[in-house]
């Protein structure tokens, strides 16, 4: 069996880390089909596409990029696909490399898998996430009949699941395809499972740093972004996005 990993990456500062990590995901994934921002700089498209298993996708608009990266992921014929969000993905490879590499043979059994928080890593994040996201989680856990956490950046899919994805799922919500995804494979009777990790901890202290940050670090940089009400208005809108989508994909034709 096969995997490719499908990955959506607006670049703060990570090339170097990833350069460093991409002996150990090469490893692991037969492709790395990584989708990137209009605005992202030639340096960084030429450096992912001297890397063998590395497929650049530089898309036309941003919002495109977590569906494109399935839907490059879907054309390379692997038999299951790891979505991650790339700052989450170099985080967890390069703090708990086991528990990643155990993680992705279980995507390689599940036609869904929900790769969730556990509470130690949950408690890394700023309070404006966690108040905001365990809305959207409470929603979602409800209609679904199990406790779910929809907004970790990782989820694993078979090729037959993500086909009817990329054929259903819409293009420009990108926020909304953490809900939007799992409620249209629960609909079209594919089984969803949840597995809780303590890798996907909270990924955005490590920007623009040559290292995953620590724990100190992580606690003051989620301090320093409670601090600011922008924050706290952005997470609620990201939230209603979720549900919204989520809502929507209830009652949309399959």
């Amino acid at each position: 069996m096969t995997i490719a990993l499908a990955t959506a990456w607006n670049p703060r500062g990570e090339l170097d880390r990833f350069q460093r990590l991409y002996p150990l995901l090469a490893s692991v994934y037969e492709s790395l089909v990584v989708t990137l921002p209009p605005w992202a700089e030639a340096e960084v498209i030429t450096a992912l596409d001297a890397l063998e298993r590395v497929a650049p996708v530089q898309t036309t608009e941003w919002p495109h990029g977590r569906y494109q990266s399935l839907k490059s992921a879907l054309e390379t014929g692997a038999d299951s696909i790891h979505y991650a969000d790339f700052d989450r993905l170099l985080r967890w490879a390069e703090t708990r490399p086991d528990e990643w590499r155990q993680t992705v043979g279980r995507v390689q059994h599940s036609d869904c898998l929900v790769i969730g928080r556990t509470a130690q890593a949950w408690a890394t994040h700023p309070r404006a996430l966690r108040d905001t996201e365990s809305i959207s989680n409470a929603v979602f856990s409800d209609l679904l009949g199990q406790d779910l956490d929809l907004s970790a950046g990782s989820k694993g899919f078979s090729k037959r699941a993500v086909a009817v994805l990329v054929a259903h799922s819409r293009i420009d919500r990108p926020m909304g395809a953490d809900s939007e995804w799992i409620v249209l494979l629960h609909r079209a009777g594919f089984s969803v499972e949840m597995l809780r990790v303590d890798g996907l901890d909270w990924e955005s202290a490590d920007r623009y740093q040559s290292v995953a940050a620590n724990g100190a670090v992580q606690r003051e940089a989620a301090a320093r972004y409670d601090e600011d009400p922008q924050h706290w208005a952005m997470r609620v809108g990201v939230a209603a996005e979720i549900v919204s989508a989520g809502l929507e994909a209830l009652h949309r034709d399959l």
